[in-house]
């Protein structure tokens, strides 16, 4: 399995349920993404390539986190943003893989959704790169 890390949070949030629960609606990528903090493959989401107006959506929860407006191409290999829904998400130091980041999680779940990183776009210069499996996308009505 590409980058999976022990959850280290005791944070408990809105929504909570146990692993059976999770595992019994998320698929197991989704749940090691987002329950167990893995990491999928670069270039693999369908997500990289959607560009409708819509939002992208907590894939285990249903939060809406990312106006697709927001979204833009950096070259990484993963859906990127740069800027949430305010309040939407919520961030945590991760020192795993002898490196410190900014991990980011669905502030409603804690579902891991992936990094931000200060070399975005303006206008706040920041790189929310999720993983789309992490991620469901809703069009706009």
């Amino acid at each position: 399995m590409f980058g999976t890390k022990a959850k280290t949070t005791d944070t408990t949030f809105p929504v909570t349920k146990t692993d059976q629960e999770w595992r019994a609606i998320l698929s197991p990528e989704a749940f090691r993404v987002l329950r167990q903090h893995g990491t999928e493959r670069p270039g693999t989401s369908p997500l990289n390539a959607e560009k409708r107006p819509g939002t992208f959506d907590c894939a285990g929860c249903g939060t809406p986190l990312f106006e697709a407006g927001t979204k833009y191409e950096s070259g990484t290999g993963w859906p990127s943003f740069f800027k949430p829904i305010e309040g939407a998400v919520a961030t945590t130091t991760d020192r795993s893989f002898f490196m410190v980041r900014t991990e980011v999680h669905c502030a409603n779940c804690g579902g891991h959704l992936g990094h931000v990183f200060p070399d975005g776009p303006a206008p706040t210069g920041q790189r929310y790169c999720m993983n789309g499996v992490s991620l469901a996308f809703r069009p706009a009505e």
